[in-house]
């Protein structure tokens, strides 16, 4: 949910839109907050009393995407470090249950050392806050370049290094696939999340990012798609809301907005995977059934050429 007209007014938004859960950044995503960004009082008084009337639950955060807690340089990571305190004291003050954080590039340096940066980076951002019941996730990633935490047991070893933090795991389903986990089968999905179990633990695991996928199988590209019109498909992805292992999970979206309405139409498309009736919002143009006509056959030819 956009909070370019202030954090309350996320909270409409969501509610608009007939969600339980919600996700916002607490600044621009895309440039360095600045050390002393921080929520107006107030603000956070109004947002956290409405999030309460409107029973909103979880509130997840996700953190700036210039943060690199594995940067080997020391400017980055000075950066970084700075960057995501201020995303902690924000994400406290705003009451939120999830901060979600990419763990970052390790750019030419080994794993083992990108790991332990990323430890030592998130101890010096915490030292002397008091987080309440805030827990940190580290998403998972498509693994592009030199990114961090595209394997479960690259998360496993940071969970470990960062033991003394709340800490938790953030699964995308657009990341699982691009990294090569094969979520698109029934076979493939148990495969994965029996792996998730036995090298994390589920009840590590938080939040599902639902997203389909633009890039290919293993490509290692993180493109977002609407549900149904990726790479991964629509039934693949109802077997992903529905797979016991996620039960009680808060399912959040990051599907792309290309025109008026796209975001209501994926909530719908989740809904309805979920087995729940969702009724259009008032006000939201009546469309064809499935919401995405034209684009889903365009997706289906493509899905059945590179099946």
């Amino acid at each position: 949910m956009s909070i370019a007209r202030g954090f309350p007014e996320s909270l409409e938004l969501a509610r608009r839109l007939r969600s339980t859960a919600l996700q916002i950044f607490s600044a621009s995503p895309r440039m360095w907050a600045g050390p002393g960004r921080k929520v107006d009082s107030a603000e956070a008084s109004e947002f956290r009393l409405r999030r309460e009337e409107l029973g909103l639950a979880p509130l997840v955060i996700h953190a700036n995407y210039l943060i690199n807690l594995a940067a080997p340089d020391d400017r980055t990571r000075a950066l970084s470090v700075a960057g995501f305190r201020g995303e902690l004291e924000r994400a406290a003050a705003l009451g939120a249950d999830f901060l979600v954080v990419h763990p970052g590039s390790r750019r030419e340096s080994p794993i083992e050392a990108a790991i332990d940066r990323i430890a030592s980076s998130m101890e010096q951002a915490a030292r002397g806050l008091d987080l309440g019941s805030l827990l940190i996730l580290v998403e998972i990633t498509a693994g592009q370049g030199s990114a961090v935490g595209s394997r479960i047991e690259e998360l496993r070893e940071i969970l470990k290094a960062c033991a003394p933090l709340p800490m938790g795991v953030c699964l995308d389903t657009a990341h699982l696939f691009a990294a090569g986990y094969p979520i698109q089968t029934q076979e493939g999905l148990d495969r994965t999340m029996e792996a998730i179990g036995r090298e994390i633990g589920m009840d590590r695991v938080r939040v599902v990012h639902v997203n389909d996928s633009k890039a290919a199988f293993g490509s290692r590209v993180d493109r977002h798609e609407h549900l149904g019109l990726g790479q991964i498909g629509l039934e693949a992805m109802g077997r992903v809301v529905n797979h016991p292992a996620l039960a009680g999970r808060a399912f959040i979206l990051e599907t792309p907005i290309d025109r008026p309405g796209d975001d209501w139409r994926n909530v719908r498309a989740l809904w309805r995977l979920a087995g729940v009736q969702w009724k259009r919002p008032a006000g939201a143009p009546a469309t064809q059934s499935d919401g995405f006509p034209a684009r889903r056959r365009v997706a289906r030819a493509v899905q059945s050429q590179t099946r």
